[in-house]
Parts: C-alpha cells; structure tokens; sequence
C-alpha cells in the first residue's frame, strides 16, 4: 500500500499543475496526522492579461501535496489543480478581469490523503487581451500630385512611375544616386488629403538585374500635418529580388492621420538611395474581438 501511494504522490509531481482525481471531489475535514498548512499570510495573487498568478511559501512541517480549488465562471465548473510538494507558485490561465474576484481554497495533505486546513484567498484576473483580425485590405487611389519625396533624383525621380500599374523596367522610381549624394534615410511621402487610421502599404521591387539599391528597412510614418511624423511600424528583411511584391501586416497607430511615409533606412549593398517599382495604400478593414465584453452564452 505504501508504494501505490509513492507513486501516486509521483505522478501528481509529474503531471504538475493537473485536475484533481475525482476522489478528492470535496475537502476531507478529519484524519490523522494532519499535514502542515500553508500559511494565507505568506500567499500572495498577482493579475496578469487572462491569467492569475498564485505564490506562497512552502510549509514548513510535512505534506505531500497541496489542492488549489475554485469556480470558474468562463467554463461554468469547479476546477481543481495539484501542486506537489516543495512548489511555491501556479498560473491559473484562461481567466477574465470581467468575472471580478475569484475565490481560492488551498489544503494541504498527507500522503495518506488526511486534510490540512483550508485557506480561502480571493484574486483578480487582468484582463484578457483583445485579438484583431484583417478582414479586408482597400487600394486607396493616387494622383501624383499627391506624392514627394526629399531627394528624388533627377533623371529617374518620376513619380507617376510609382503609381501608373506597371511593375516592369522601365516602371520605377529612384532617389537621388548622382553626386553628391546624400546618407539614408531617403523616403516617399503620401499627401492623403483625408484622414486615414488602419492601413497596410504595399509595393513590387524594382525589376532590374542590378542588386544594389533594394530597400531592405523601413519606417512606416504618419502624420496628422505634414511637420511631425510618428514611426508606427520598422520594416525589416525587404525583398532584394526583382519584381517581387511585398505586403506589410495590417497597421493599427490608434488615431488618424492625413499625411504616410515610406522612409527607407537601409538599402541593398549599404547604398546611399533607393529604388522601387510601384506602390500602394490601402485602408484596412479590421475586426476585434474582445474576451471582456463578448457575450457569453
């Protein structure tokens, strides 16, 4: 008998923070022996984002392990998790702000399954946090009266290449690459004439057998008047072959703004300019879901 209960006390170990055997379904009250109980002053909850982190300090006298109980309101159920011995924290995940303070019972117990004292704890939940999915992407139209640049080159700085349709050579654009020329950041800027808030930006790679000059990071920037900008989202690790789209993630700066930047950090072979086939703004359409305040059945 004795062994059967060492390798019970052995799995619980193994499985960790697991549900407790059905059992153990209430709180035994008599026996004994009765193993030393966690002491509530040494107990102490912390809220994080859907979840409540638990710690205590272990007992001091003997126990072989430690039942930690409470209802859990999301799933409509009593759940119950197993710490063993010597364990002095638990995350309980899955919890909400919404379902304000949850009530904690943690008993102790020998191995011959004889109950300690119960201690009751109540906790909070921060609050889980929400998701966002992109439903839908919309090309914004542009006139090239809308664009500029800060040091678009001379012979081969034409805007209306950047927006005319076409992807391949000769379609592209490029920033100044005669002498003298001047260190990144280079960058195209948008006039958007109204305002914008979720957007995505998107632009094919030039189409040419050179290797130099593919922008490899960038800024996103806005700007609500054209004087200060904002840097919303860094680019890293842009395409550097030809003719080649790349798709930002859908971007959320959390207001509007009228005026974009595309501000080019880097280049291909540490270039002082850029070049680029064709771009693209879009408004995007984006759905949040939101674990606090979403109906439960």
């Amino acid at each position: 008998m004795k062994l059967n209960v060492k390798y019970m006390i052995a799995a619980f170990a193994l499985l960790g923070l697991v549900g407790c055997d059905k059992n153990f379904e209430e709180f035994e009250t008599s026996g004994g022996g009765s193993p030393a109980a966690v002491e509530l002053s040494t107990v102490v909850s912390e809220a994080l984002p859907g979840q409540i982190k638990l710690t205590w300090k272990a007992p001091e006298g003997d126990y072989a392990y430690m039942q930690i109980r409470y209802y859990d309101p999301l799933q409509k159920k009593n759940i119950c998790k197993i710490a063993s011995k010597g364990t002095t924290e638990m995350l309980i995940e899955n919890t909400r702000a919404r379902f304000g303070d949850y009530t904690f019972y943690l008993q102790t117990f020998n191995a011959a399954h004889e109950a300690g004292a119960v201690q009751e704890l109540k906790a909070r939940s921060g609050a889980m946090p929400a998701s966002y999915t992109e439903k839908s992407r919309t090309q914004v139209s542009l006139i090239v009266d809308q664009l500029s640049c800060n040091y678009p080159d001379a012979s081969e700085g034409y805007f209306d290449r950047l927006i005319d349709g076409k992807t391949a050579d000769p379609s592209f654009f490029h920033t100044n690459w005669h002498s003298p020329q001047v260190d990144l950041p280079h960058y195209i800027q948008i006039d958007l004439k109204e305002e914008h808030e979720n957007f995505a930006f998107e632009y094919y790679t030039r189409d040419t057998g050179n290797t130099d000059g593919f922008p490899t990071s960038a800024e996103l920037q806005i700007s609500t008047d054209g004087e200060h900008w904002e840097t919303v989202s860094t680019l890293s690790g842009l395409p550097t072959t030809r003719q080649t789209k790349y798709a930002s993630d859908f971007v959320m700066p959390g207001k509007k703004f009228k005026y974009f930047r595309f501000n080019v950090l880097t280049s291909s072979l540490n270039k002082k300019y850029f070049h680029i086939g064709e771009i693209a703004f879009f408004d995007a359409d984006i759905e949040k879901y939101d674990p606090e305040t979403v109906p439960l059945d």
